[in-house]
């Protein structure tokens, strides 16, 4: 496990899965996705500057290439309110040589040579349209594979965020994180890339059974409601996307009660303008939107849990 220098305290992060619009409920298409939203990152990044967070945004090849995107952040790039990491989409990132399909979307299901030229030429991209090294990893779909942590580390990337803790995407072909830690891992014995899972937690009296439990109650699914309904387990990721302010709260202070050390908030960046995810169809749920923010910004800071960013976290990261 990683550990922190004396005095860190527990810190979060907001990271932020900078991508194209695309229908979730169609099948994957290399073609037919939109940059609609773009213009409206201006307005989150000055938000957060608002509040003192300096957003990770985890950026793919549509969002890379994008030249509007490339000016709304390079300057906060430049400036250290805003860090960038690499977000892949295999099915939109040449090189297109494999099938689109839900095994394929996964990036670390490809051969070792099409993952690692796929990132290296996203990566490059970021690098030249940002202006600025990309600092972070995330795979789209948290498609991790068994030859992405090698690509990394060549790229000298300090940091993964692919892991989901308590999430299983086995069954469509993606990885399993059920049983993963929910704080930062070191991924190599030369501890130069340590792992940032997103925060999940289970929340209610069964709690401490919930690891155990949950994953046998996607076969009755009444019951898992039911469990939730009465507050008797209930799991609770760190994002605005389908959990509604007062579980996030809750979700908070079970990670605070825990002890994590980085809480990993995250949230996909279409959801910035209406009707391009499922969480925000109207204006009005855009406002709601930013108002989960400000209260969670608001109880983290009653809470004592400041914000950080990659470059903090790793300054405050024990190597010895």
């Amino acid at each position: 496990m990683v550990r922190f220098r004396a005095g860190t305290g527990q810190r979060f992060i907001l990271t932020v899965d900078t991508e194209e619009e695309f229908d979730w409920g169609r099948p994957l298409a290399k073609t037919g996705f939109g940059l609609d939203h773009v213009p409206r990152i201006a307005k989150f990044q000055q938000f957060c500057e608002s509040h003192g967070v300096v957003p990770l945004y985890l950026i793919d090849y549509p969002i890379a290439t994008c030249a509007a995107a490339a000016e709304i952040l390079r300057e906060p790039l430049a400036t250290g309110r805003a860090e960038v990491g690499v977000q892949l989409h295999p099915w939109v990132s040449p090189p297109f040589d494999e099938d689109v399909s839900e095994f394929n979307s996964f990036a670390g299901n490809l051969p070792k040579e099409l993952e690692h030229e796929k990132f290296i030429r996203l990566y490059d991209a970021i690098a030249k349209n940002f202006g600025t090294a990309p600092l972070a990893y995330r795979a789209g779909r948290y498609g991790v594979g068994p030859n992405t942590v090698e690509v990394l580390k060549k790229c000298g990337i300090p940091v993964d965020t692919s892991a989901r803790s308590r999430f299983d995407y086995s069954a469509t072909g993606g990885p399993n994180f059920r049983d993963l830690p929910d704080r930062p891992w070191w991924l190599d014995d030369q501890r130069r890339l340590l792992e940032m899972p997103l925060t999940t937690v289970f929340w209610g009296p069964l709690r401490r059974q919930g690891k155990w439990l949950y994953p046998r109650l996607w076969r009755i699914p009444r019951l898992r409601g039911a469990l939730s309904r009465f507050g008797l387990l209930e799991r609770i990721p760190l994002t605005p996307e389908g959990v509604s302010i007062s579980e996030a709260l809750r979700g908070i202070d079970i990670a605070i009660d825990d002890q994590l050390p980085i809480l990993v908030f995250s949230f996909h960046s279409p959801s910035l303008g209406p009707g391009y995810t499922p969480y925000v169809r109207s204006e009005a749920d855009l406002d709601a939107f930013y108002d989960w923010w400000r209260q969670a910004f608001a109880y983290l800071k009653q809470r004592n849990v400041a914000p950080t960013s990659i470059g903090g976290i790793m300054q405050s990261v024990e190597l010895a």
